[in-house]
């Protein structure tokens, strides 16, 4: 199966304001039909690169099966870690710079974690420029950071 993931991060007041974000899946069934969801949600407090990678986490979290995964980002620094191979160095290192854990490293290990179980491309788009589907994920993703139901960012491992 193919899925095209479509991603995009905000935050208000970055670093320390609230934020969200917004992941826009699309694919086809074996019927010809094609499929949309949509996700988003809000946080308290947040950063507009942890927001961006979160959306990508959640759309490859969906996935129930070993898919081909098309993931659109205007988020260079997703795509790069992939595309640019810095996530085999980050790994190797053991998500650490130094003694110091990595910036998001919680976030990092977990969509490496999910990137391992599909086939997954990674292609930046250029933000703001009336991509239809970056469009509706920054709107989907400034609507969540300006909403009522913003929660905690719990993280996926603790923080040290």
């Amino acid at each position: 199966m193919h899925v095209d993931i479509y991603t995009d991060g905000a935050a208000r007041g970055n670093p320390n304001g609230p934020g969200g974000y917004g992941v826009v899946l699309e694919y086809v069934d074996s019927a010809g039909r094609l499929h949309t969801r949509e996700y988003s949600q809000g946080y308290i407090q947040t950063t507009n690169n942890r927001m961006e990678l979160m959306a990508v986490i959640k759309g490859l979290s969906m996935l129930t099966k070993k898919c081909d995964v098309n993931v659109y980002s205007d988020s260079q620094y997703v795509v790069n870690a992939y595309n640019k191979d810095w996530i085999s160095t980050w790994r190797k290192k053991g998500f650490k710079d130094g003694s110091v854990m990595r910036l998001n490293y919680d976030l990092w290990m977990k969509l490496d974690e999910l990137v391992s179980k599909h086939n997954v491309s990674f292609i930046w788009v250029k933000g703001h420029a009336g991509h239809m589907q970056n469009e509706l994920c920054d709107r989907l993703a400034t609507t969540a950071a300006d909403g009522d139901n913003l929660i905690e960012d719990m993280g996926f491992t603790e923080r040290k």
